[in-house]
């Protein structure tokens, strides 16, 4: 089945053609992303408003590319999928009134796909994982350990209680006078760094919760920062090595959890992976650290290839062929954008704590 993929949900306007083959493997038809981080840039993040009025004037055109790239007539697509949350309003509404004119106008199944779904999936197209295995979703808005369990079945195992890992990326880049995006900046930054001169706290270490915590480092950060005031470009970078080490130190810990655990339940007779999506996954010191503990604890480790780490059309074209494919149904043309939507529908909120006590 070949099926077309929208994808507006925050700073990419994207659209793809992904094939669907009869032994379940996925071919990649055509894939075009348009960045929109030289207009958000100036502004040190994304400004909603612009991001939708962005996509409206240049989705078409994508869709129209992609299309003629994939050497796949709109007349032989078998469905139309796009993502409907969760992610910014107005860019959902974008994407999701244009896949339903498409649908419509052909007489083509219309799938809303939730954009973390597509995350969670990719690594069945590039790597062919079987169920079930191990998630980290690590990006600039969602940070979670999930136990993928089949297409549309998953079981949230940790998230984060305040700041998702990409967030505290942008607001430490900001914080030290950096470009955004932060993640970058801040990788490039701590390769100029010496390991020994700043210790930052690391986040969660033992909890027995496998969430995530990342605001109270950004404050640790923010207060060295402080007392080294005015930075030079090597505190910039000591601070950023810091930072960075305090993060894979906290991901390794929750990680070594959550692998344990996974072991517990399914045994390791096969050996089990352990998959990262995101965009922060694109961070090398965060995948050399994930795929040095996956080792030890005898799984293997998956992490597509960066342009299917972050925001791309191809993980919901696919996403949407897997929902075919499993026998889900397609859905009608009211569907409304979801600016939030878990994954795992049955996971309770998360309880933080601070000096004021409790916030959900």
């Amino acid at each position: 089945m070949d099926i077309l993929g929208i994808e507006t949900s925050c700073d990419e306007t994207a659209a793809s053609v992904v094939r669907r083959l009869p032994d379940g493997s996925g071919q990649i038809m055509s894939d075009v992303v348009l960045s929109q981080l030289d207009l958000h840039s100036a502004f040190g993040g994304v400004v909603p408003e612009l991001a939708a009025r962005s996509h409206v004037s240049t989705l078409d055109r994508l869709v129209n590319q992609a299309l003629e790239e994939s050497g796949v007539a709109l007349a032989d697509i078998d469905a139309v999928a796009v993502t409907s949350g969760p992610g910014l309003i107005g860019g959902l509404m974008v994407g999701l009134m244009t896949a339903k004119a498409i649908a419509m106008a052909s007489g083509k199944p219309f799938i809303g796909i939730n954009h973390l779904e597509g995350h969670a999936l990719t690594a069945r197209l590039t790597d062919n994982v079987a169920f079930p295995y191990l998630l980290l979703l690590v990006s600039g808005g969602h940070t979670q350990i999930v136990l993928v369990k089949g297409v549309n079945n998953y079981e949230r195992w940790g998230t984060t209680i305040d700041d998702a890992l990409g967030e505290a990326f942008d607001k430490t880049a900001k914080l030290l006078g950096l470009g955004y995006p932060g993640g970058p900046a801040v990788e490039q930054a701590a390769l100029e760094g010496e390991p020994k001169r700043f210790r930052l706290p690391v986040p969660m270490r033992k909890d027995p919760r496998l969430d995530f915590s990342f605001s109270g480092l950004k404050t640790a950060v923010r207060q060295m920062a402080e007392e080294q005031a005015p930075l030079s470009q090597q505190t910039i970078a000591d601070l950023c090595l810091a930072f960075q080490t305090s993060v894979t130190s906290s991901i390794d810990d929750r990680i070594s959890m959550a692998l344990e655990r996974f072991s517990e339940r399914f045994g390791a007779e096969s050996k089990p992976a352990l998959v990262v999506a995101g965009g922060v996954a694109a961070n090398k010191a965060i995948r050399a650290t994930l795929e040095t503990r996956a080792s030890k604890a005898g799984f293997q480790f998956i992490a597509p290839p960066l342009n299917l780490c972050t925001d791309n059309a191809v993980m919901i074209a696919w996403a949407g062929a897997e929902r075919l494919a499993a026998g889900l149904p397609t859905d009608e043309l009211d569907l409304a954008p979801r600016s939030r939507w878990p994954l795992d529908q049955t996971a309770k909120a998360v309880i933080g704590h601070g000096k004021r006590g409790a916030k959900a």
